[in-house]
Order: C-alpha cells, then structure tokens, then sequence
C-alpha cells in the first residue's frame, strides 16, 4: 500500500511537473517571435541601404557623361567626314565664312567674264589696225586714205579725221612746222584715250589679285576662332571631331587664292597684250601724220607751180 502510493504521488508530481512545464515552454516559443520580429529590422536593413549605396553610382555616369558626348560627336564626325565635299563644308560655315567665300567666287567670275570680254575686244581691234594700215599703205593723200578705209570704224579713221580737220582748220597759214604740230596734239590725245579704253577692267583685275588672298585668309581666320569656341563648348580635342570646322576656315583661303592667281595671270597678259596694241596705235598716228605732212608739202609745191605760172 505504502509502495503504490509512492508510486501514485511520484505520477501526480510528474504530471504536475509536465502541466508547468507546458506553459513555460509557450512562453518560450511565443518570446523569440518578437525577438525575431525586433532582429527583422535589422536583417533587412541592407536592402534599405542598397539605394544609398546606388547613390555613389550617379557621380560615375556623370563622369562618364564626357566620354559618351566625345563618342557620339565622334561618331557624328567620323559620318561628317564620309560626306565632306566643298558644298557640304560651305553649308556647315558660318555667316561670315559664308560671305567670303560668296564674295570670292563673284570675284572669281568677274576676273573670267574680264578675261572673255578683252580677249575678244583686243583681238577685234588689233585685227582692225592691221587691216587699216594695210589698206592705206599705198595711199597718198588724206582724201586717198579715207577712201581706202570707207566706214569702218578704227582708231585709224579717228587719226585721219583729226587730221583732215587740223589741215582745213588750218587753211591759210604757211607755217607748215604749226599745223604738225597741232595735228600731233590731237594724234596724242587719241593714243591716251585709245590707252584708256583699252585698260578698262585691269584695273579691277589687278585689285582682284592683290586683295583676294588677304580676303581668304580673312575668312579662315574667322572660321578657326570658331572652330576653337567648338573645342572649348564640346570639351573634346578630338582630330576628328574638329577637323570639319578647320576644312571650311581653309576652304576660303584656298577660294580666295583660286581667284587671285588667274586674276594676277590675266592682269600680266593683258599688260603684254595691250602693250601691243598701244604700239600698232602709235604706227596708226605715225601713218596719218605722213600723209598729212605729204598733202602740206604737195599743196605748196602746187601752189608754188600756180605762183610761177602767174608771174610767167
């Protein structure tokens, strides 16, 4: 009896034990919840710090900004540089880059439409000249001569004109020696108006030569500040990438010496030409006045003959 209720107190204490042991071990399952839910924070903090760590990331996509600018203006370069061509770099220029080189290209066109217009104007009144002392070169009398001519106009013509009327103006006088001399007055105001007319448009020529290089290189001075303000905006000193704006600067120079060296050839051409003519000119005066001077001396060997014939 005594050893069955040992044993029935040993099973109450056990269960009792059991009972306080249960609630001991809820508590303990229900406290880490909240220590779980306290240390939660803490493990999921890293993820709230990933976009503060992403901040630093901006400063290398800025940085890296330049670099991606450089390589798309290279690469719009690099495609600039397939299609250059004189066009496209006069339309890339700027304004007054532009003007320059417009302003060189008229002058250009100037000197050639100079070139075309003497050309034919020197070659028909040289061949006149030539024409006209071959027609007079058996002549004998201002009348005879103006014969010969007919209506053609020439340089010539205006010789025995001046002095047909030096001889009528001048009737009654005997001083042979004046009327020459007044007669090789007017010859020489024809040879100097001759002269001008003749030199028209080298003026011009010569100052085409003389200022269009300086013209140029005005432009590509112009055009390579410009290209230099392209380098500092675009902070890139790229060859490829500057190289058009610096093609479109010497593009002017290279426009402005295209129309200054046919000008300068022109001009020396014309000189030596001209020089020519101004030399049959002169053998036009030097006819006229033979002619002149042989109706002189035959009008007083006729009138010598008429004197004698009147006193006999």
């Amino acid at each position: 009896m005594t050893l069955s209720r040992v044993t029935t107190f040993a099973v109450i204490s056990a269960l009792a034990m059991l009972s306080l042991a249960a609630p001991l071990s809820a508590q303990q399952s229900t406290t880490p919840a909240p220590l779980a839910q306290q240390q939660a924070p803490a493990v999921s903090q890293p993820p709230a710090a990933l976009p503060q760590a992403a901040a630093p990331a901006a400063p290398s996509d800025a940085a890296a900004t330049p670099a991606e600018r450089e390589a798309k203006l290279l690469k719009a370069a690099t495609a600039e540089l397939k299609e250059l061509s004189p066009w496209t770099m006069f339309k890339s220029a700027d304004v007054v880059v532009k003007a320059v080189m417009i302003g060189l290209a008229f002058a250009s066109l100037v000197t050639w439409t100079i070139f075309i217009a003497k050309m034919l104007e020197l070659t028909v009144v040289q061949r006149k000249v030539r024409s006209a002392l071959i027609k007079i070169a058996d002549a004998r009398s201002l009348a005879e001569a103006q014969f010969a001519l007919g209506a053609k106009g020439s340089v010539l013509a205006s010789f025995l004109a001046a002095a047909m009327r030096e001889a009528r103006l001048s009737a009654g006088i005997s001083s042979d020696a004046g009327i020459k001399e007044r007669a090789a007055s007017s010859f020489a105001e024809i040879v100097r108006a001759e002269a001008r007319r003749i030199r028209l448009g080298m003026g011009l020529l010569a100052t085409i030569g003389a200022t269009s290089p300086f013209v140029g290189l005005f432009g590509t001075v112009w055009g390579i500040m410009n290209s230099f303000i392209g380098i500092s905006k675009s902070q890139t000193t790229n060859l490829a990438v500057v190289a058009p704006g610096i093609a479109e600067a010497l593009l002017a120079t290279a426009i402005g010496l295209v129309a200054a060296i046919p000008a300068v050839i022109i001009y020396n051409h014309f000189a030596r030409v001209t020089k020519g003519y101004l030399e049959l000119v002169s053998r036009a005066s030097g006819a006229a006045g033979r002619l002149l001077s042989r109706d002189l001396d035959r009008t007083h060997v006729s009138g010598g003959q008429r004197g004698r014939g009147a006193a006999e």
